[in-house]
């Protein structure tokens, strides 16, 4: 891998390592420790999943104080010294920012939760009958039976894309867009590169709509963006997007929306191909992929902290691929599966060194999940745990890296070789 980053668009000429910092490495203070090994490997961006104060409903997706870090995490002094440690190293870093929804948890929610007249009711989605945005999917099926959870104070109902514990924002209301702002600005001074926007097809909901991709979602977006771009210089936005090619090609605009996007089809394609024991991808899908502005990229990963999604898949495609890869059932959840790249190709390194070959050299922004590099496999849930995405999200096995690291044949020295 290259460890140079070419500096015009320098989001496209990254290799990144998508990380819990807790899971990875404890704290902030450990993770900085940790910076030479991702040097080393061949890491330029750093992506961190969500560091901020949470219940934890949601594995930190369910946010309590966008200006902060998780105490078991450290400081925000720690943070800043990590910022400083990977500048000086020349990685960047991009945050997870969640736009969707916050903890309901949260002070704004704890206080909107209470009156109807409290300043903050309009933060938030509110029905009398739970009956609108039918239209809307419910992501999280496995959990809930719809999304509108009851509230008992104000004897109605919030409106929850997700988890219960996630409450919508709503983004029709000038005051979100300036608090979220607000935070922006925060972490852009501390000095992080760019945030991952997570769940930002949602954003906007209006009835008689699918509540995803709507007209007024991208022009939120090219808001975010245009304030980022009047104030700071290179501030990517990563979209989140669990859609097509060409439906995730509008959320890079026209070079003034997303800088990047998530490559969700791009993953039943690898999986297809694996199991067909294909040596590449088809043409024509590679081919879908350009004809985007100049200023952006598709991003590609093998492997994630989410299930990997296959809606997008026709019926048939997406059961094949299910009975192939988890015949025992054990990782569905919601529209796909969760499995690390190793339980899925029963840890054959030769397999998983093909599909990284593969990974890198399809146009567009690598990821490696951490753990992928060194053949972490799925952990073992309890029986009770529906939420499978948790066998994804296990602890790095640091001494199983270290031992890696100082055998040349090791899955972690190859890939650190991947050009």
């Amino acid at each position: 891998m290259t460890d140079a980053i070419d500096q015009k668009y320098w989001w496209k000429n990254v290799i990144i390592y998508e990380v819990y910092v807790d899971k990875f490495a404890g704290t902030f203070l450990n993770l900085t420790q940790k910076l030479p090994y991702l040097k080393s490997l061949g890491i330029t961006c750093i992506h961190l999943l969500p560091h901020y104060p949470s219940p934890m409903i949601d594995d930190g997706y369910d946010v309590t104080d966008y200006m902060n870090v998780r105490e078991n995490l450290g400081t925000l002094q720690d943070f800043q010294d990590f910022m400083q440690h990977a500048r000086a190293m020349g990685i960047k870093v991009i945050v997870d920012m969640v736009l969707n929804h916050t903890s309901t948890q949260h002070p704004w929610f704890l206080e909107a939760q209470l009156s109807l007249h409290n300043s903050k009711r309009n933060f938030y989605l509110w029905s009398n009958t739970g009956k609108e945005y039918a239209g809307a999917p419910n992501l999280f099926p496995d959990l809930k039976d719809n999304n509108w959870v009851r509230n008992a104070p104000t004897n109605d109902y919030y409106f929850s894309t997700f988890h219960q514990g996630q409450a919508d924002l709503n983004w029709n209301n000038p005051d979100v867009f300036s608090e979220m702002m607000r935070v922006l600005d925060f972490w852009v001074a501390i000095g992080v590169d760019g945030f991952r926007l997570d769940a930002v097809s949602h954003l906007i909901k209006e009835e008689g709509t699918v509540c995803d991709g709507l007209p007024k979602t991208h022009a939120t977006i090219k808001k975010i963006r245009a304030y980022l771009d009047e104030r700071y210089r290179d501030i990517v936005l990563l979209a989140e997007v669990g859609d097509s090619i060409p439906e995730t090609k509008k959320y890079f605009g026209g070079g003034d929306e997303c800088h990047l996007a998530y490559n969700f089809p791009l993953v039943a394609q690898l999986l297809i191909a694996l199991k067909n024991n294909q040596e590449k991808l088809p043409q024509e899908f590679i081919a879908s992929m350009l004809e985007i502005p100049e200023n952006c990229a598709f991003v590609n990963f093998l492997g994630h902290h989410d299930e990997m999604a296959l809606g997008m898949l026709d019926l048939a495609e997406k059961e094949m691929l299910l009975a192939y890869f988890d015949p025992e059932k054990k990782y569905r959840f919601a529209n796909g599966v969760s499995l690390r790249i190793a339980t899925m190709l029963h840890n054959d390194t030769e397999k998983i060194i093909k599909a990284f070959n593969m990974l890198f050299e399809i146009p567009g922004v690598p990821v490696i999940y951490c753990g992928d590099e060194i053949d972490m496999e799925n952990d073992t849930l309890p029986k009770e745990e529906k939420d499978t995405r948790k066998s994804v999200r296990g602890s790095f096995n640091t001494a199983v890296a270290d031992k890696q690291g100082l055998d040349n044949a090791s899955l972690l020295n190859i890939i650190s070789h991947i050009k």
